[in-house]
């Protein structure tokens, strides 16, 4: 557990690197200076920075390894991101911890290892910027600070990403960070062979309420709709707002039958929940949602968007605040 704070809570911590949209993305170059500089400044082979998922570690940039990730199982990460202190292990055959890992007795044949934790303004750890050699090494506390402060840089660029695909009227994710979040859990269920479901979501006759009372009334409107729907999904679950009234919301490891329930409770929840604009107006505001399950068909958002989107209109055509499951 992280010293001083509440026991490690794993779940929440894959719940905010989820939330960071950054698993499996391209190289983007701020991360990959950073591990450059981190492997000159501390003459070290290796360097990574590591972002540490439910069953594997995932390197966002590398330096020294060939993988791409590795199992968790047998990660130096798994052990930095429960502590919030840098992890420090000067000989890895002499450590019990690690003496049998296959990253020790074979490639990339670590034998010392420096990782400070990755940790977001809400707490989690959700990975480490590493420092490793191929030998023993004794890592000075210079050596250590300069890696922290590598580390803050790396934290200061996750955020400045996430800012950048946050929608800033509602919180939600954009269209682009949604689709990206949406295109990687396509990739990752159809690996693994899991379930997941997407609901495209439109607040009904939203343009008379904008003609009728005004866009900030409307922007009122939006804001309340997200806060609403935030309240009512799982940690877990990806809210995005694809543009103007129409929300997505992305559920992992969820068929089509759970998604369709959670649907209804969404639904519920922004017609029961009337809208208060100002001291003597609320309004009453309900949505109709489209259901689709991830089937071997779907290769790509516009695939997924396509099925959910044909629900949501059989959702508008049965009278609105509606739902309709593929």
């Amino acid at each position: 557990m992280i010293v001083g704070e509440a026991p490690f809570d794993d779940e929440a911590r894959l719940a905010a690197l989820q939330r960071l949209a950054i698993l499996d993305t391209p190289i983007e170059q701020p991360f990959e200076k950073i591990v450059t500089l981190v492997r000159t400044v501390l003459a070290v082979p290796i360097a990574t920075v590591t972002l540490v998922d439910r069953d594997r570690q995932w390197f966002k940039a590398k330096r020294g390894v060939e993988a791409n990730e590795t199992p968790r199982s047998v990660s130096f990460c798994t052990h930095t991101i429960q502590q919030r202190d840098p992890l420090v292990v000067e000989d890895a055959e002499a450590d019990p911890r690690f003496a049998d890992s296959p990253l020790v007795a074979g490639p990339p044949f670590i034998r010392s290892y420096a990782g400070v934790p990755l940790r977001t303004p809400d707490g989690h750890n959700v990975g480490s910027l590493c420092a490793m050699d191929t030998r023993p090494r004794r890592f000075s506390p210079a050596d250590i600070g300069i890696l922290s402060n590598f580390a803050n840089i790396v934290c200061d660029e996750l955020e400045l990403r996430l800012i950048a695909q946050s929608d800033h009227l509602t919180g939600t994710l954009t269209r682009r960070g949604f689709v990206e979040q949406v295109e990687r859990e396509i990739a990752r269920s159809t690996r693994y062979s899991r379930p997941g479901s997407l609901i495209i979501l439109d607040l009904d006759d939203f343009k008379s309420i904008n003609d009728g009372h005004g866009h900030a009334v409307g922007d009122a409107v939006l804001r309340h709709a997200a806060d609403v729907i935030k309240s009512t999904i799982r940690p877990s679950d990806v809210l995005g707002r694809l543009g103007g009234e129409e929300f997505g919301i992305l559920l992992p490891e969820t068929g089509e039958r759970e998604a369709s329930l959670a649907a209804e409770r969404i639904r519920y929840a922004i017609d029961a929940h009337r809208v208060r604009v100002s001291d003597g107006l609320s309004l009453h505001v309900t949505a109709s949602l489209g259901v689709a399950g991830l089937t071997a068909g779907v290769t790509a958002f516009a695939d997924w968007l396509q099925a959910a989107d044909s629900m949501l209109y059989a959702a508008k055509q049965a009278g609105r605040n509606a739902v309709r499951p593929s």
